[in-house]
């Protein structure tokens, strides 16, 4: 199956076109979607990114994210990478915060949020794009981004700090 073209926008999030993921030059912005997933215990679900994946292979980040492609919203995008990444269906997920990251990819990040109880077992991994899912207590997350932040996406510090 050929690879969509993902959503190219503008400084203000405005759709200018699309390109496929090859042709991407490095000033192009594009749009991502991620989910921040808790319990009631306040755990956070976080995934460990397959160890094949060209970025960050090998690294905790939020439980679910994706590019937005072509002809599809930030909402769409985010119901179906839930499902495809970690089996996750029919949950209703709140509307977070849309940021701008600019390091060394420049992409609009519209985040949602979920609180779910459920054992790690539930979650249903997408074996080429996920390792392991692991819920992490805010404490022990904290311990560990300092102890060894290079298990850990650069961004997902700042995200801690943020929905913490």
């Amino acid at each position: 199956m050929p690879k969509s073209k993902i959503v190219i926008v503008d400084e203000t999030d405005k759709i200018i076109g699309s390109k496929y993921n090859a042709d991407l030059k490095s000033n192009d912005i594009y749009r991502v979607s991620a989910l921040w997933v808790t319990n009631s215990k306040g755990e956070i679900l976080l995934a460990k990114r397959h160890h094949t994946k060209a970025h960050d292979p090998n690294k905790w980040g939020p439980a679910v994210a994706g590019t937005v492609e072509e002809n599809e919203t930030y909402e769409e995008n985010i119901v179906k990478e839930a499902e495809e990444e970690l089996g996750i269906k029919n949950c209703v997920f709140s509307l977070g915060p849309k940021l701008k990251r600019d390091n060394q990819y420049h992409y609009f990040v519209q985040w949602y949020f979920l609180k779910i109880d459920q054992p790690v077992s539930y979650f249903k991994p997408q074996e080429t794009e996920v390792e392991e899912v692991k819920w992490f207590s805010p404490d022990d997350l904290q311990k560990q981004m300092e102890k060894n932040p290079e298990n850990f996406l650069l961004s997902l510090r700042n995200y801690a700090q943020l929905f913490l």
